[in-house]
């Protein structure tokens, strides 16, 4: 029994170190509540943006009304960001490498949006706006919250509440699509 606590006591004291070993991309993370290292941070930044960006794009042509207005939002408003997170890397305020291209999941992502008929293309993209939103909001929360990088941090809590926007329009958007389309999702 003692052992046994000992081990747990072991693991406790040591699972923030080891989670911030970890990649963002396990969850490990973000499920424990732990900051994510600045390279990581920077990484996943940069990734969703540029996924914002193309699939927002995508949404331009095949999506609804409502669609092409919140995607010639979400281009802008990402851009923007991109070009910030940029400016902070590349002044030298923030040590980290920038990603120049989607990783395997968010291209996967994009490969479907791509190839998702006129029919389906909404819901698609409309649950992946409301997850995406998500992950950045709990992301971003991390790093104002945590973050070792004093410029980045302060840039993160800046730019979290236009983020919480999204998500609300990403979810207004996803509630307003026509019953029949809602049931197709699988």
């Amino acid at each position: 029994m003692r052992r046994t606590m000992i081990a747990t006591a072991c693991l406790v004291i040591a699972a923030p170190a080891l989670a911030q070993s970890v990649g963002e991309k396990t969850g490990v993370n973000s499920m424990l509540g732990i900051s994510p290292s600045t390279s990581d941070f920077v990484k996943d930044v940069a990734i969703s943006d540029m996924f914002e960006i193309e699939s927002s794009k995508l949404a331009q042509q095949k999506g609804n009304a409502a669609e092409k207005s919140f995607a010639s939002q979400m281009v802008t408003d990402h851009t923007k960001t991109s070009t910030e997170l940029k400016a902070l890397v590349s002044g030298g305020k923030v040590k980290a490498e920038l990603p120049t291209a989607l990783d395997r999941s968010h291209q996967s992502k994009l490969d479907k949006l791509k190839a998702a008929n006129d029919r389906n293309f909404g819901s698609e993209f409309n649950s992946m706006q409301v997850s995406g939103h998500k992950d950045a909001v709990n992301l971003f929360e991390r790093y104002a919250k945590g973050g070792d990088n004093a410029d980045l941090k302060d840039w993160a809590g800046k730019t979290l509440p236009t983020l919480q926007h999204h998500l609300q329009m990403a979810q207004d958007l996803e509630k307003a699509r026509p019953a029949a389309t809602i049931g197709e999702r699988k």
